[in-house]
């Protein structure tokens, strides 16, 4: 680890200034920039600890519900307002990690870690677009079995890591940014950038910009929503495919859905096609097939990770199978 400045902020102005300086970070729980710092990844001459700031609680608002960016996984997802009304964020989150990053990652960190892509970490001798751009993929025509199937470009197939943010993007969450130039919202399915020719770039976050609180909308398919992750081992390992899906059903018919997937995308994958299929429709397999097949349309293997194609279809049709059996069953209205 290289040598930097450490100090902490007294406030959010104070946080925003220091974060605008070059070579600047922001540090929370720490669980994600402090691995790369020790890989050399992440070089700061400056780290700004933001945990004095507030922005942790978890507030009832008009419409749904706002949660501080510095809440940590394992509050959030204990939380009755988001466990009762927003499951699939619940799910996601104690899918995520382990119990003690859990307890020490905010939800705010968490939406900017950075990918897991093994040639992305390692600074010796492979080349890395996100890390060196221009330098090349090296992941393209080596071990790319972990890595992304839709989003990707001639310049980066890394898949994106986190689970909330997938979850986040199905219930079209809404992010408060704070910076140099004042506030701004933007919606969780724009923050993430895909890579095209420019894959360090990976958000939407200016210098000197803090997420400072996340908003969830109130909706039937929010309150009847869940998260199914397919991984290699039952904990602490990433997704190999994951599907955050939304339902509201009457009468066994489709009157809304959502549907988001991980594991296989460069960004959060919300597949609006998908769930246009599903709208509408009755609720049964033969829907839930026609959807997975639209949501992987124009999916591409780079040959270790082919499989995910069909996996990610049998996800989604699991995920929604599941979710629908005690809506349709009951006659949910």
């Amino acid at each position: 680890m290289r040598p930097f400045d450490y100090a902490r902020a007294s406030s959010e102005a104070a946080a925003i200034k220091a974060g605008a300086a070059a070579r600047t970070k922001f540090i929370a729980g720490g669980t994600n920039l402090v691995d790369l710092m020790k890989n050399d990844v992440e070089q700061p001459a400056h780290v700004v600890d933001i945990n004095g700031l507030g922005m942790s609680a978890i507030e009832r608002v008009s419409g749904g519900v706002r949660i501080g960016a510095l809440v940590r996984m394992s509050d959030a997802a204990a939380h009755p307002e988001v466990a009762q009304n927003f499951p699939v964020i619940a799910q996601a989150l104690l899918l995520s990690a382990s119990p003690q990053l859990r307890n020490a990652a905010s939800l705010g960190g968490n939406l900017m870690q950075r990918v897991r892509c093994p040639y992305f970490r390692e600074l010796t001798w492979t080349p890395c677009n996100k890390r060196d751009p221009g330098s090349g993929c090296s992941a393209r025509d080596g071990d790319n079995r972990m890595q992304a199937i839709l989003g990707t470009s001639e310049a980066c197939i890394a898949t994106h890591p986190s689970d909330f943010a997938v979850a986040l993007a199905a219930l079209d969450g809404v992010l408060t940014l704070r910076g140099p130039k004042g506030e701004r919202q933007v919606m969780a399915t724009e923050f993430h950038l895909l890579p095209r020719d420019t894959p360090h770039l990976e958000h939407d976050l200016k210098a000197g910009e803090l997420i400072t609180s996340i908003y969830i909308p109130d909706a039937p398919h929010a309150k009847r929503s869940a998260y199914l992750k397919v991984r290699d081992r039952a904990s602490y390992e990433f997704a190999l495919t994951s599907a955050a899906v939304g339902l509201d059903v009457s009468g066994g018919t489709i009157r809304s859905a959502r549907v988001a997937l991980g594991g296989v995308g460069t960004k959060p994958w919300r597949s609006r096609d998908a769930e246009s299929v599903l709208q509408g429709k009755p609720a049964n397999e033969e829907t839930f097939r026609a959807a997975a097949e639209e949501a992987m349309r124009g999916a591409r293997g780079q040959g270790h990770n082919d499989f995910k194609i069909e996996l990610g279809k049998r996800t989604l049709v699991r995920a929604l199978t599941d979710l629908a059996a005690p809506l349709v069953a009951g006659g949910a209205a």
